[in-house]
């Protein structure tokens, strides 16, 4: 039996660890607040800011763990580095998590990896943020390079909007570094992320492409399999292959693409299972987060099967404590779809509460439709 340290607890942690105890592992999950998703599930819980350099390396001499798995943003990835070097398993690897814990670091490996990216700059005040803009050409994104689920994102359609979008971008950053990207306006056709899984004796492993849309920079809803020329889905692969084969390690990596009529432009990258692959409880005979899990542990994936299949959040409407839902059973009335409630203890405007899956034809408006039905009550603060 394998023990494993999980360093955030959220929904996609709490898939993992489903998916982990199945095959005989002991969890211990590590949050920053009490009765956190994954905590749920687990064997053991710890609550602690895993930014704080000592409480993270007191947690890991405590429990010992055989594999230490980062689920979020907001660690201080420099105490996993000099953990790695004295023999802490770090998943996927200790550089892969420091590397991609922040989009500026990120994003600089790909350019020097001769992935195609938009062009880009980063900026440490709203006067150097509006100095770049202008360099760039408007509209800009802006995003801090610490962040999750498009918390701080946003677009400057003009230089009034600088100011705005600096400040939001603070107000939506993890950890303590005060830095933005902003990067060209891709006019897209649609978004992908390619799963792709490193393996300890394998090749790398790619699912289907998992296409998605977005609001606030946050996934609404996302299917899978999302089609794509050939030529497209080889050089997105090539792409995800070359970038993740410099960070190293095992496990699945989510890699975000834009794609153009004219060609795939790489987004980023995360080294652990992602929002969008939701949809993989559905829509693959191994989700995301069994793959990951088999990965991590030397575990073989014989294959990957996928048939359609689509994934809508269900949001907060408010701040609030103790949620319950309304709409559950007539979402859940629907053929093929089912619901998956991730058990969070307190709301906030746009947080993700919920998903709706659904699979077989028109899975995507199946989906939407029984999500809309779905409504998260509060008490408030």
């Amino acid at each position: 039996m394998k023990k494993i340290l999980l360093l955030g607890s959220g929904e996609l942690g709490k898939e993992f660890v489903i998916s982990a105890k199945r095959l005989g592992c002991h969890v211990v999950a590590c949050d920053s607040y009490t009765g956190a998703p994954a905590m749920q599930v687990a064997d053991e819980s710890e609550v602690f800011s895993m930014l704080d350099a000592a409480k993270l390396r007191e947690a890991v001499e405590r429990h010992q763990p055989d594999l230490i798995v980062p689920e979020i943003e907001a660690i201080r990835t420099e105490v996993l580095v000099e953990m790695e070097k004295e023999g802490k398993n770090i998943v996927p690897s200790a550089r892969a998590v420091n590397m991609t814990m922040n989009r500026d670091r990120i994003r600089d490996l790909a350019a020097d990896l001769g992935v195609r990216t938009a062009r880009f700059a980063y900026a440490e005040s709203a006067e150097q943020l509006m100095n770049e803009a202008k360099t760039i050409g408007f509209p800009v994104v802006i995003k801090p390079v610490m962040s999750s689920s498009g918390k701080g994102q946003s677009v400057a359609q003009t230089a009034d909007d600088i100011q705005k979008s600096w400040d939001y971008a603070c107000a939506g950053m993890r950890g303590d570094r005060q830095r933005v990207i902003v990067e060209e306006f891709i006019r897209f056709d649609y978004e992908i992320t390619l799963l792709t899984v490193r393996q300890k004796n394998g090749p790398t492993l790619f699912c289907d492409p998992i296409g998605h849309v977005q609001e606030r920079g946050d996934y609404q809803y996302s299917w899978q399999p999302q089609p794509m020329t050939d030529k497209f889905r080889q050089d997105a692969e090539a792409m995800a292959k070359a970038v993740t084969d410099d960070l190293g390690g095992v496990g699945i990596f989510g890699v975000e693409f834009f794609v153009t009529k004219d060609e795939v432009i790489f987004s980023e990258l995360s080294p652990r299972p992602h929002d969008t692959g939701m949809v993989t409880l559905v829509s693959q005979n191994l989700s995301e987060f069994d793959l990951h899990a088999r990965a991590i542990l030397g575990l073989p994936i014989p294959n990957i099967t996928v048939t359609e299949g689509a994934s809508a959040v269900v949001l907060a409407t408010k701040d609030g404590v103790s949620p319950t839902y309304t709409g559950v059973e007539a979402a859940m009335s629907e053929p093929d779809v089912d619901v998956r409630i991730f058990g969070k203890p307190t709301t906030r405007p746009y947080r993700r509460m919920a998903v709706v899956l659904a699979k077989a034809d028109d899975a995507v408006a199946r989906a939407r439709a029984a999500a809309a039905k779905i409504k998260v009550v509060t008490k408030e603060i």
